[in-house]
C-alpha cells in the first residue's frame, strides 16, 4: 500500500497486540471479538490510541483480508477541540539558548523557519540542503498522504548551518542531524530546565501561526508545510512553483529569535 516503513511497523505492532489479546485464529475472529477488544482498551487507553488501533484493524480486515463486515460498523472518534497555546518569541529564545550545542540549535531554527515535519528535517542529507538559495529538497520523503516539495529556511538558520557544515568532509548522502533517537529526550530535559515546553510539532504550529500573522495566505502556508494535494499542485502549478514560493517566503521576512 506504499506506506512509510515506520507506519507499516506501527500497524504490525498494533495487530500483534490485538491478536494476542483475542487469542483466536484469524478466521475465527468476529465483530463481537473486536467490540470486546475496544471495550477493554477504552478502560486504559486514550482516544488517540483507540483510533490508532482502529486504523490498523481497518487496514487488516477491510483492505487485506477483504472482510469489511467485521470492522465497517466501528467509527473513529473525532478529537475534542483544544485551544493551542503558541509560544512567544521570548520563550523560543529562552529555549534556544538553553539547548546544549550547535546541532540542536540548527535543528531548532530549521523547524521554526521551515515548517517541515520532524522526520523530514532529521532525515536531511548534505545534498538536500542548498545554502546559496536557502532551500531544502526533501521531496523524496513524500508519501501517499503527505506531500513535500521544496522547503525554505531563514537567515538565522543559514548562519548556523554554515557553521555546522564547514570544517568537515561531508558525504553527499550523509545525514546532517544524526540525533533522531536522542532529540526528544534532550529537548524534554531542556524544556524542564528552562520552564518552556518546545517540541518539533510546537515549532511547526508556531511557523504556521507566525506566517499567518505576517500576512502569508493559508494556501501558501500549507504548501510550505507539505499539505498541498497532488491534484491541487497539478491544477495550479504556477501558484506553487519554487520561484513563486521563494518570493512569498522571503517577502514574509520570518524571524524566530528577534
Amino acid at each position: 500500500m506504499r506506506l512509510e516503513e515506520r507506519t507499516a511497523q506501527g500497524h504490525c505492532w498494533n495487530l500483534k497486540q490485538f491478536l494476542n489479546a483475542i487469542g483466536k485464529e484469524i478466521n475465527e475472529i468476529t465483530r463481537l471479538d473486536v467490540r470486546n477488544f475496544f471495550i477493554q482498551k477504552l478502560q486504559v487507553n486514550s482516544q488517540a490510541t483507540i483510533n490508532n488501533y482502529l486504523k490498523t484493524l481497518k487496514r487488516f480486515f477491510r483492505d487485506y483480508l477483504k472482510k469489511a463486515d467485521i470492522i465497517e460498523s466501528f467509527k473513529f472518534k473525532q478529537p475534542e477541540f483544544k485551544e493551542k497555546r503558541i509560544p512567544s518569541k521570548a520563550e523560543l529564545k529562552q529555549f534556544y539558548e538553553a539547548l546544549p550545542n550547535i546541532e540542536h540549535k540548527a535543528v531548532f531554527l530549521l523547524y521554526a523557519s521551515s515548517g517541515l515535519r520532524a522526520r523530514e528535517v532529521l532525515s536531511l542529507t548534505k545534498q538536500d540542503i542548498d545554502l546559496e538559495h536557502r532551500r531544502l529538497y526533501s521531496a523524496k520523503h513524500s508519501t501517499r498522504t503527505k506531500k513535500v516539495g521544496i522547503g525554505f529556511f531563514n537567515e538565522e538558520a543559514l548562519k548556523l548551518l554554515k557553521q555546522l557544515l564547514k570544517g568537515k568532509h561531508w558525504k553527499e548522502d550523509e545525514k546532517v542531524f544524526p540525533i533522531l533517537r536522542t532529540l526528544d529526550k534532550i529537548w524534554a530535559k531542556t524544556s524542564e530546565k528552562c520552564g518552556v515546553k518546545i517540541t518539533p510539532k510546537i515549532l511547526r504550529e508556531w511557523f504556521c501561526s507566525e506566517m499567518g500573522r505576517l500576512g502569508v495566505p493559508d494556501r501558501y502556508i500549507d504548501a510550505f508545510c507539505g499539505r498541498v494535494p497532488k491534484s491541487v499542485l497539478a491544477k495550479h502549478y504556477t501558484d506553487y512553483n519554487p520561484e513563486t514560493l521563494k518570493e512569498i517566503y522571503d517577502k514574509a521576512n520570518l524571524k524566530v529569535l528577534s
